[in-house]
């Protein structure tokens, strides 16, 4: 089973980073105010970002250094995964 790490952004601005295994419903999950507690009444959302990982530890592990770093450092790895995706 793979193991997804997303980056929102809020309405108001605001990144919410979470996991999850199944990320179409994740997603409907917080759009439907069920989601998340952080996010209920933050909608609508924009996925930033995405990564893929093989295992809920490594995908928890990435997660938390992602939390851990500013706004500004997350949109920095943000644009540099569009970036990457961006060159054929």
């Amino acid at each position: 089973m793979s193991w997804t790490v997303y980056i929102l952004q809020c309405a108001d601005g605001t990144l919410y980073t979470g996991v999850t295994n199944d990320l179409d419903a994740r997603l409907k999950k917080h759009t439907d105010g069920t989601g998340a507690k952080y996010t209920r009444g933050r909608g609508p959302f924009k996925l930033l970002l995405s990564e893929a990982y093989p295992s809920r530890g490594a995908a928890q592990t990435r997660e938390a250094k992602i939390k851990a770093l500013k706004k500004e450092q997350k949109m920095a790895i943000i644009a540099q995964k569009r970036r990457k995706k961006a060159v054929p």
